[in-house]
């Protein structure tokens, strides 16, 4: 089983990078595997807007279409998630994700946010085909210093749905 994790903040370093390794560390944890890789798209920005083909775009292509199970993240952006996210996902294939897990995670400013990711960013995963375990992580910003209190609670919540599809994810 294999974990990935696709960041898509525009600003390299940022604290939605920080909670989404962090979630795919706790789900990778009790799954009794390594959290994987991830795809920073802020360092891929550019790159998703040119019309010629970028060889670490098509990396990331690779290892988001090898994943068994992917931690797609964003902050929020205008109430939703970022359209450099949405950019790198509009490069993949109809049913790109059919049998893998998605787990959607959103890094709020403003906790009227909270159902943004199970509104906009949940049903993105799941027209590209992924299974999503419930309930996607809604984060605000001013939380993250609490993040193993909210991080162990979901994890132990997704895990259990994620192993039933061991059959699938393996």
């Amino acid at each position: 089983m294999s974990i990935v994790t696709v960041v898509g903040n525009p600003r390299s370093g940022s604290r939605t990078l920080t909670v989404a390794t962090r979630a795919a560390e706790a789900i990778a944890t009790r799954l009794g595997v390594e959290a994987g890789d991830v795809v920073d798209l802020s360092g891929l920005a550019p790159a998703l807007f040119n019309p010629e083909p970028s060889p670490g775009v098509e990396v990331a292509l690779e290892l988001v279409l090898d994943a068994s199970v992917l931690v797609v993240a964003s902050p929020t952006y205008k109430g939703t998630y970022t359209g450099l996210l949405k950019a790198f996902l509009d490069k993949l294939p109809n049913q790109a994700f059919a049998g893998k897990a998605a787990l959607p995670l959103l890094v709020l400013g403003d906790p009227k946010h909270s159902l943004a990711v199970e509104v906009h960013l949940r049903p993105l995963l799941v027209e590209l085909g992924a299974n999503v375990p419930t309930p996607g992580l809604a984060v605000l910003e001013s939380r993250i210093p609490d993040l193993d209190e909210l991080l162990g609670p979901w994890a132990d919540r997704v895990v259990p749905q994620l192993n039933g599809r061991t059959e699938v994810l393996t």
